[in-house]
């Protein structure tokens, strides 16, 4: 019975080195997610305003260009999908994988091949262990991204999409990232980045009501601001979508933190009652014992009187 109730106790005390662990990860996850929510905020204004330019140069003028104009027949596409380098976040990173699966199959089915590029350990042990092509992969800053970094990230993207696909180049670019809706909800979605839907973006950048827009000239030519243009907005968005997948990574390791905490608190009080009540029957025991050889004593010493 002793030996059982000191199974209990190391366990108690490895189950309440755990909870300070995860206790302390689920409060560092906490302020990383405000002043990831902060970055995402104070990139939103930007990324609107380029959007609003880049609609007015390809609304405003009659220029084909390449990265505004769907090919005639899409060959290859190019993936980007956000994941993070560390775990411990529940099903952040499997939901984000999973999307990216689902929008490859898809865009097989529309025979066409697809490229894959990817952000962050987690996805690209993923496809290393299962033996997938990647393009180009990119690690080591996903718990707070730059704008350097979603530079490093557009450029071979933009290079390829300017590429024919003879030379390996291809005809559209899709992201996959996970969108920060809530500290308790974040999604999961894929959206393609270019060529550029113009319809789609003049309705994300629509003036508030009531304002006109202005009517613009364009000076050397409409193609050199788009090619100045599109890809700054290129990579304000995969900036955005960085910083969306940080804050609802963050978030997701908070929420599985503080259940791992939660847990660890009902496993304590469960093994701390089975503690006690091995502690209760080895007293119980000892006391049972006691009066045994006292009853035994006694009746020897009757025995010896007589």
């Amino acid at each position: 019975m002793g030996a059982q109730l000191r199974v209990y106790k190391r366990r108690i005390r490895s189950v309440t080195a755990t909870k300070k662990i995860t206790k302390a990860m689920e409060m560092i996850a906490a302020s990383r997610v405000v002043k990831a929510q902060r970055k995402v905020a104070a990139s939103t204004p930007y990324a609107t305003e380029l959007t609003r330019a880049v609609t007015a140069v390809g609304t405003g003028s009659n220029t084909k260009h390449p990265l505004t104009t769907q090919a005639e027949t899409v060959t290859r596409s190019a993936v980007l999908l956000l994941t993070s380098d560390r775990g411990l976040a529940g099903a952040f990173n499997s939901n984000a994988i999973k999307a990216a699966e689902q929008l490859t199959e898809r865009l097989e089915r529309e025979g066409k091949q697809v490229d894959t590029y990817i952000v962050g350990r987690r996805g690209l042990a993923h496809y290393n262990f299962r033996e997938r092509k990647v393009s180009e992969s990119w690690t080591g800053f996903t718990d707070e991204p730059t704008y350097a970094d979603a530079k490093k990230v557009a450029a071979p993207l933009i290079e390829a999409i300017e590429k024919d696909t003879a030379e390996g180049g291809v005809d559209e670019i899709h992201i996959v990232f996970t969108e920060f809706v809530s500290m308790m909800t974040q999604t999961a979605l894929d959206a393609r980045l270019l060529p550029l839907s113009l319809d789609e973006v003049a309705k994300e950048a629509a003036a508030p009501k009531g304002e006109i827009l202005p009517l613009y000239d364009f000076e050397p030519s409409a193609e050199d601001v788009l090619d100045a243009l599109l890809p700054r907005y290129v990579e304000s968005r995969i900036y955005n979508a960085l910083l969306q997948s940080a804050a609802s990574k963050h978030a997701a390791t908070r929420r599985a933190m503080k259940s791992a905490t939660d847990n660890a608190g009902e496993l304590i009080e469960n093994l701390s009652r089975l503690a006690n009540a091995a502690r209760q029957a080895e007293i119980t025991q000892e006391i049972s014992e006691i009066v045994g050889g006292s009853a035994a004593l006694a009746d020897a010493s009757a025995g010896s009187d007589r």
